[in-house]
């Protein structure tokens, strides 16, 4: 699921107002709802809302930075005569026109195959 970290935080907390009228006052949901719309009313009083932003990016999308795609390929036809050439390593992930791939071993061991892999940007 694709989460906006560009949020618009009214919205947000009418939506948890709405939840918690679903709730009697003082039971456990109450109190998490309660506690949730505060401290994002805290982070928007102390002028931090872009800082928790990126960390709720950072949150749902993970080391994005840190992920390297080794190769890119135009076509599905340019990247399987790559496979074929022998030169790929099991782990790598590539993109396949504009979609992200890890090469892994087929599973009866007999060469590499693509598997569907998601890239961050694709996830965003």
């Amino acid at each position: 699921m694709n989460y906006n970290s560009n949020f618009d935080m009214d919205r947000i907390l009418e939506t948890l107002g709405t939840v918690n009228e679903k709730y009697p006052e003082g039971s456990q949901q109450d109190e998490a709802l309660r506690i949730a719309a505060v401290a994002l009313l805290y982070v928007r009083d102390i002028q931090k809302l872009d800082e928790y932003r990126e960390y709720f990016r950072k949150f749902y999308i993970p080391a994005i930075e840190s992920v390297i795609v080794s190769q890119t390929f135009e076509t599905r036809d340019a990247a399987d005569a790559w496979l074929a050439n022998g030169t790929a390593s099991e782990g790598e992930l590539v993109r396949i026109a504009g979609q992200g791939f890890r090469v892994i071993t087929e599973r009866k061991g007999k060469g590499l195959m693509f598997l569907r892999t998601p890239l961050p940007e694709e996830m965003e």
